[in-house]
């Protein structure tokens, strides 16, 4: 299915630069009602827990809109309708199925779309933060999934010992907009390719660094190349941004990470999403890896 060239103005590409100096303001405003909602939080042990308050307030606002911005990328995937980047109309891919590893759900963001796919018979939404898991327990009685979904608020690096989770008993592993924020990214990815049965899937939707060549393993097919001005761009406001944002890096090399560090795949389809502007400052990965 070819894919059409867009032309993108001035103002397209002004608005991209800044969008992450946008998002940060939008964040600290939740600081200071999170502060006034409790003063006590301004105590040097309570830190912490101001961090996870202001977090969870915010991506309690914007999640919808997240939700509503990505949702004609996400939900193809999820369904198998997405290869190289380009949303087919019949499944290329299974949809996601058995027992479903969600990294990172947040409140509950993708929980409407997971309970309309019939073949998911489990799911366990690993959140660690508290504040999230409080919302996403609500999330999951709105959507109809108790009895199906299993709220783990523990790391990535306790699953086995905490919620009993044994290595390669997974039959999908989903990480949407997660894989930013989650402590030292390689060790865990490695950690979560090892929960993957054989022929097990990995479902990916992810903004990484900006993209300076080939992406390893998809050779001409693979087109990203960003001007270097832009990575040098990210770089410095990725000094500022994962203070405003959760611990949320801007410049992972995420692909490196699932593609290089995880573990052997039988299959590769990542990509780019089809007709992604060369300026964008959080440039995205999309697709399935098959174990």
């Amino acid at each position: 299915m070819p894919v059409m060239k867009q032309e993108y103005s001035l103002w397209d590409i002004l608005t991209s630069l800044l969008f992450p100096q946008k998002f940060i303001l939008l964040s600290l405003t939740f600081l200071p009602r999170t502060i006034l909602s409790q003063p006590s939080l301004l105590l040097p042990w309570n830190l912490p827990l101001l961090k996870s308050l202001w977090f969870t307030r915010f991506w309690s606002f914007v999640g919808p809109q997240v939700r509503e911005n990505s949702s004609a990328l996400v939900i193809p995937l999820l369904s198998g309708h997405i290869s190289r980047g380009i949303t087919h109309p019949s499944p290329i891919h299974p949809p996601l199925s058995g027992t479903v590893l969600e990294i990172g759900p947040g409140s509950g963001m993708w929980l409407p779309t997971l309970s309309q796919i019939p073949s998911i018979t489990k799911i366990y939404g690993v959140e660690p933060n508290e504040g999230n898991a409080a919302s996403l327990r609500q999330t999951v009685k709105t959507a109809g999934l108790e009895g199906r979904y299993n709220v783990i608020p523990v790391g990535i690096e306790d699953l086995e010992a905490v919620a009993h989770i044994e290595k390669g008993s997974v039959d999908s592993v989903m990480t949407v907009m997660c894989l930013c924020s989650i402590p030292e990214p390689q060790k865990n990815i490695k950690m979560l390719y090892e929960y993957l049965k054989p022929d097990g899937k990995w479902y990916v939707y992810e903004h990484v660094k900006t993209f300076d060549g080939e992406l390893p393993g998809q050779g001409e097919s693979w087109e990203p190349k960003q001007p270097k001005w832009l990575g040098w761009y990210q770089s410095f406001m990725n000094i500022f941004w994962p203070h405003f944002v959760g611990g949320c890096e801007m410049c992972r090399d995420t692909s490196k990470y699932l593609l290089q560090d995880a573990g052997p795949w039988q299959e590769v389809d990542l990509a780019q999403p089809a007709n992604s502007p060369w300026f964008q400052t959080m440039p995205h990965i999309i697709g399935v890896l098959t174990k």
